[in-house]
This record gives C-alpha cells, sequence and structure tokens, in this order.
C-alpha cells in the first residue's frame, strides 16, 4: 500500500509518499532531512497529537483559561483527554505553566495553563459584601 503524507516537522513540509506492508515501512520517498524519515516512523507506528483546549475559571477576571498538554498523546486518546478537560472547573488565580490535570488517563502527561488569570477583585468585593449583608440580617435574631 502507498500513503501520501506530508512532513510537519520543520519548515520545509517535504511531501512524503511511503510504500507500506501492514505497518512496515518498505520505503520513503520525498524527504529533505533525516527528520521526514523519523516522522513517517512515529506516525505509522506510534501517531501522537498535542491538544490545546479551554477550562473554566471561578472567580477568575476572564471565565476560561486555555491549556494544552505538556508532551504530545497518542492520536486514539484525544477524545477521552478532552471529555477529562471538559469535567475540569478551577478556581482563580491560575499561573501560566500550572499542571490542571496531572498525568491525565494515567498516561504521564499534563494538562498544563497557558496563560495566566488573575482574581476577579470586583467578584470577591460583592461576594464579601453578601457575607456582611447576611451577617447583619442574621446578627438580630441570634443576638436578641
Amino acid at each position: 500500500m502507498k500513503r501520501e503524507m506530508t512532513c510537519i516537522i520543520c519548515p520545509n513540509g517535504c511531501e512524503l509518499s511511503v510504500a507500506l506492508e501492514g505497518k512496515d515501512i518498505k520505503s520513503i520517498t520525498g524527504a529533505i532531512c533525516k527528520k521526514g524519515e523519523e516522522y513517517v516512523k512515529q506516525e505509522v507506528n506510534d501517531p501522537r497529537r498535542s491538544i490545546a483546549s479551554l477550562v473554566k475559571v471561578k472567580n477568575g477576571d476572564i471565565p476560561l483559561v486555555s491549556v494544552r498538554t505538556s508532551e504530545p498523546i497518542p492520536k486514539d486518546k484525544i477524545f477521552a483527554v478532552m471529555e477529562e478537560i471538559k469535567k475540569i472547573e478551577i478556581e482563580a488565580p491560575v499561573q501560566i505553566g500550572q499542571v490542571i490535570i496531572e498525568n491525565v488517563l494515567t498516561l504521564d502527561i499534563n494538562i498544563i495553563a497557558t496563560k495566566s488569570v488573575d482574581v476577579d477583585v470586583q467578584s470577591m468585593d460583592r461576594g464579601i459584601q453578601e457575607v456582611a449583608a447576611s451577617m447583619e440580617t442574621t446578627r438580630g435574631c441570634c443576638c436578641s
């Protein structure tokens, strides 16, 4: 079987032609450098992808933080990892590089923040005012 692919490792973007028998690579043509051959071997035997997504942030100055995998994950795990990411809501503040999910799906790969999110001071002020107001209404009945 012949398979055509474009190498994505370097800016050359070589158009590669690969002769396969099952997963056995018989020949690779079109690679300008060795990286193209390495890319084909990895893509045929263990395709991996880096993914990026968003996670909800509670009490942040923005409602979402961008995240990514710390390393490429097996291609067949993309949807399962995305399901794990969808479940998460974190509390502000968030720091760039912060691990959001450690060892996702036991892949030894983390989900990390790619942006910092500060605490929304206005929402904190509203929360403090609400607590103070509730204390005022309960003080009369507790202390009399």
